[in-house]
């Protein structure tokens, strides 16, 4: 039976067998050394050259870095071993895949391999103890995310990827031909999310796959990532929906802390913060008026969101000001808002909508919804989203005139669908901000962007 090579300490004297890849081969003249990694661990074999170990001898003399191998030996413990004081004396070695002499890429020092090339020979790039740690990291804090979720009554769904009609909008869209007719790979599950409360599921979330057609090779843009969304009906406010993402993350980040935080402090030098509660809120306007006080102007293209800059300004004051790592900032501008946002009651200028800015990235969009039929239509028309025909001259819908696109999300508030909100987080950027990585690149398992389309 195999023994992972983090257990293997503890079975000093007794044979187990191991299974991983070949890290490292030191043939010396009368001694044969060699490192063995699996997913868990690496531990060195220790060979003296001699008639009883001839085959085995001939074995390590002909294997190749980065052969998958089987071995069978005996556990010695011993602390002048430097690599975790522990070593395996051999009786049996089965080459698995010997694997080729020259490697395409420095699998010593992945850093030495620029990344372009890496990303080429992801599979390999992807065997370093940090890329592993990455994705255990993943699957500890989404394991997290649907433990809390479930615990407050949410159900999971899997939204199509293949839809009839544009997402959010008609910019950064996938075309493709679907038959006889025009289809759109999904920007976002939010007309999913939102027919699952209209469905009366009442709490809903989905972590899953979304595409942008993104034509920016920025650090942190991709053309295909993991959208982590969550809906729930019978609010008050967005601050509820606020409420109910702190708590998530608290919870998140408290249970990636616990189980790998002194392993992701040992390899990224990172310490998982577990934020208190709450966080921080800023409105947008206040947002703008202290990014001023620190003599910058948000660039008038924004037009009237924070361009990166002013986010990580925004980041660091929330540090010095709060000793908090995120920061809401709310009320962001109706003409920079989907129509589907609720407007202020008290100023239609502004939504019950915010980002949540981590170490000053932007890793979160939420709002209220608009459930009443009627407004909703009005903010559609307002938008250019709907014709102004829907609207008849005394107020009431006219659901012939809504274009046939739309007829789906616009019947969802017909028939009682109650009050309502939710948010998107990313995936990719939670990782970037827990290890301190600078690229989305690295964080994706396969990544996609304007330019790589393989492997």
């Amino acid at each position: 039976m195999r023994t992972m090579i983090k257990d293997v300490k503890k079975h000093d004297g007794e044979i187990v067998e191991i299974c991983g890849f070949v890290k490292q081969i030191r043939d010396k003249k009368t001694m044969q050394f060699m490192v063995v990694r699996d997913v868990s661990e690496s531990v060195q074999l220790t060979i003296e050259k001699n008639e009883q170990n001839a085959e085995i001898n001939k074995i390590v003399s002909s294997l190749t870095v980065e052969s998958s191998v089987k071995v069978t030996g005996k556990v010695h413990v011993d602390d002048f071993v430097k690599l975790n004081g522990v070593e395996i004396w051999p009786r049996k070695i089965e080459v698995s895949n010997l694997a080729d002499n020259f490697l395409p890429i420095d699998m010593t020092d992945f850093n030495e391999t620029n990344r372009d090339k890496r990303l080429d020979w992801r599979f390999l790039d992807l065997r370093s103890r940090e890329h592993q740690l990455i994705f255990r990291t993943q699957t500890v804090a989404e394991m997290a995310m649907r433990e809390f979720w479930l615990s407050r009554g949410f159900t999971e769904i899997h939204s199509p990827k293949l839809v009839g009609n544009p997402s959010e909008s008609g910019a950064e869209l996938f075309e493709l031909e679907y038959f006889d007719r025009k289809a759109y790979l999904a920007q976002s599950p939010q007309f999913y999310k939102q027919m699952g409360i209209a469905s009366g599921f009442e709490r809903v979330f989905e972590i899953g796959p979304v595409f942008r057609a993104n034509k920016s090779s920025t650090t942190r843009h991709d053309t295909e990532f993991t959208s982590v969304d969550c809906e729930f009906a019978w609010i008050d406010s967005f601050e509820d929906v606020m409420k109910m993402e702190e708590e998530w993350l608290h919870y998140v980040l408290k249970s990636v802390k616990e189980k790998l935080g002194d392993e992701i402090k040992e390899v990224f030098g990172k310490e998982v913060v577990v934020p208190s509660l709450p966080f921080p809120r800023v409105t947008m306007e206040e947002a703008k008026a202290i990014i001023k006080s620190l003599n910058y102007e948000v660039p008038p293209e924004t037009k009237g969101d924070l361009d990166p800059t002013a986010e990580k300004m925004l980041g660091k004051y929330a540090q010095e000001k709060f000793g908090h790592e995120f920061i809401f900032v709310t009320e962001f501008p109706t003409s920079i808002r989907p129509f589907y946002h609720m407007y202020k009651p008290s100023d239609p200028t502004k939504t019950l909508s915010y980002d949540l800015l981590w170490n000053g990235l932007e890793v979160t969009t939420g709002a209220q919804r608009e459930h009443r039929l009627d407004y909703f239509v009005r903010q559609g028309i307002e938008k250019g989203v709907l014709p102004a025909k829907v609207l008849r001259a005394d107020g009431s819908v006219d659901f012939d005139a809504v274009p046939q696109g739309m007829q789906s999300y616009v019947s969802l508030f017909r028939y009682g669908c109650p009050p309502h909100g939710g948010y998107g987080f990313g995936l990719t950027r939670m990782l970037m901000n827990l290890l301190g990585y600078g690229n989305v690149r690295e964080v994706t398992y396969v990544y996609r962007g304007v330019d790589r389309l393989y492997p």
